[in-house]
Formats: structure tokens, C-alpha cells, sequence
């Protein structure tokens, strides 16, 4: 039983899906980190958080390198036509990523494909709902400590913000957990032209929630006890170890779907078979 579990493993692995898919969705998710700023800019607006406030966030979260490409975002002329434009297409070629699962998807399934114009407008919402999942694994699972200290130093009362930080580490995995669950579960039953039975999807889901959250524990902590923004080329280190950990992030997510795939088909073959044998046993 495990050689077998292990040989699908392997053959999932060695699928072209597994080897051009997760560079392409990295790079949809590395594009997509202006909407999700943009997110975060109204959020703080909404609760009257200063501008200055989210940049000197931004500014010690992030690499210099990568603050920097952020922050003009904020500061000066504020969201204009040009600044609109650029987030618009950001998105649009973010979807491209969602669009690519989609027709994975149908190959992986053996489904039917519906028209293009349905399919973009799939990949739209579906890039809606992986950037909420991604915007939440950044913000609240891999800075969270941190930016949860910057926004709460603010504050005087610093017994009450100490234990306000204690039950948000305690409490961040748990519920983080759930959320990234329930999300990823979603994209993989809705990624198909043909809508796909919340159990097929359920293991592929779990797979990607568990290595998502080790993955991203092991980043946080290099994050914020590893780090050193100071030293030369620290901030290129830094730029190089998020984008590797992106594309960790995007690999595990296709493989959470072939493995989807896989479950799927070998569930549906071992139905045809007991159908084939109750049908000649009559």
C-alpha cells in the first residue's frame, strides 16, 4: 500500500503540469502583491491608520529593494488614473496564473472546457479568492507577529497589547488553518468547467493547508530571527528567499491538485470496476 501510495506520488511529480505550472502562478502572485497593498492601504484607511504609519510598516517589514516598489503606491500623488491602470493590469495578468489551473484542470479531470469568455471570468473570481488566501497567509500567518507589534506599539497600554499579542500567536495557526482550508478546497472544486465533488478535492486541500503552514512557519521565523536587512546584499538574500518561498507556496498548490486529479481518478476507476462486476455477476 505505501509502494503504491509512493509510486502515485512520484508519477504526480513527474507530470509537465508539476514542472511549467508553479513558476507561472509564482509569477501571477508576485504581480498580484500591488492589489493585495492596495487592499491593505484601504483596510488601514477604513480603521484611520495614517499613511506614514503603513509605510514605516512596509518599510520595516520588507527588503529595501522590495519597499520600495511598494511605497510609491502610497505617498505622493495618492491613487491616480495611472496608479489605477497599473493595478488593473496587475490583476488581469495575476488571473493568467488562475486561468492556466483552469485548462490544467480540465486536462487533469478529463472535463470538457467551456468557452474562453467563461473561463476568464472563472479566472477573475478564482484570482479574487487566491489572493485573499494569499493576502492572509502574508499579512496574519508569516508577518503577523511582527506587523501585529509595529500596529499595537502605537498604543500606551502595552499590558493590554501583550496580551492581545499572546492570544493572536496562539490563536493565528488554528484559525489560519481553517480559513486557508476552506479557501484552497473551494479553488480546486471550482477550478474545473465541470464542478468537482467537495470529496474529491478534501485531500488535496489538507495537503496543501499542512505544508502551506510549515512552509510559511519556517519563513517567518528566517523573517524574524534571521534576517539582517543591515548587512550587504541582505536585502537581495531576503528578495531571493521570499521568491523561493512563493514559488514553495505555488508548487504545493499544483501538487495539491494533480494529487486531486489523481485521488480522483483512481476513486472513479474503482466505481466502473464494481459497476462492471456487479453488471456481469447478473
Amino acid at each position: 500500500m505505501m509502494k503504491r501510495y509512493f509510486n502515485t506520488l512520484i508519477e504526480i511529480i513527474k507530470k509537465p503540469e508539476m514542472e511549467i505550472l508553479p513558476g507561472h502562478l509564482a509569477f501571477s502572485l508576485i504581480i498580484s502583491m500591488a492589489p493585495i497593498l492596495t487592499l491593505f492601504v484601504l483596510v488601514g484607511a477604513f480603521f484611520s491608520i495614517s499613511a506614514d504609519s503603513i509605510i514605516n510598516i512596509i518599510s520595516q517589514t520588507f527588503p529595501k529593494e522590495v519597499s520600495s516598489l511598494f511605497i510609491p503606491l502610497i505617498e505622493g500623488s495618492g491613487f491616480d488614473f495611472n496608479i489605477g491602470f497599473y493595478l488593473t493590469v496587475g490583476f488581469l495578468i495575476a488571473s493568467n496564473g488562475l486561468y492556466s489551473i483552469i485548462l490544467t484542470s480540465n486536462a487533469l479531470y478529463k472535463k470538457q472546457s467551456s468557452t474562453t469568455l467563461k473561463r476568464r471570468i472563472k479566472s477573475l473570481v478564482l484570482t479574487f479568492f487566491l489572493l485573499c488566501v494569499f493576502a492572509f497567509v502574508v499579512i496574519v500567518l508569516a508577518f503577523g507577529n511582527y506587523l501585529i507589534k509595529l500596529v499595537f506599539g502605537l498604543f500606551v497600554d502595552q499590558e493590554a497589547i501583550l496580551g492581545i499579542y499572546k492570544v493572536f500567536v496562539l490563536m493565528k495557526w488554528p484559525i489560519g488553518f481553517i480559513a486557508v482550508f476552506f479557501t484552497v478546497n473551494l479553488i480546486y472544486a471550482l477550478a474545473p468547467d465541470s464542478l468537482i465533488a467537495s470529496r474529491y478535492t478534501r485531500k488535496g486541500a489538507l495537503f496543501t493547508t499542512i505544508s502551506w503552514m510549515i512552509v510559511t512557519a519556517i519563513y517567518s521565523y528566517y523573517v524574524s530571527h534571521v534576517a539582517n536587512y543591515d548587512i550587504i546584499y541582505g536585502s537581495l538574500s531576503s528578495i531571493m528567499i521570499m521568491m523561493i518561498w512563493i514559488f514553495m507556496l505555488s508548487y504545493i498548490f499544483i501538487f495539491g491538485m494533480a494529487l486531486n486529479a489523481s485521488n480522483y481518478e483512481m476513486e472513479i476507476n474503482n466505481t466502473n470496476n464494481e459497476n462492471k462486476k456487479g453488471n456481469n455477476n447478473k
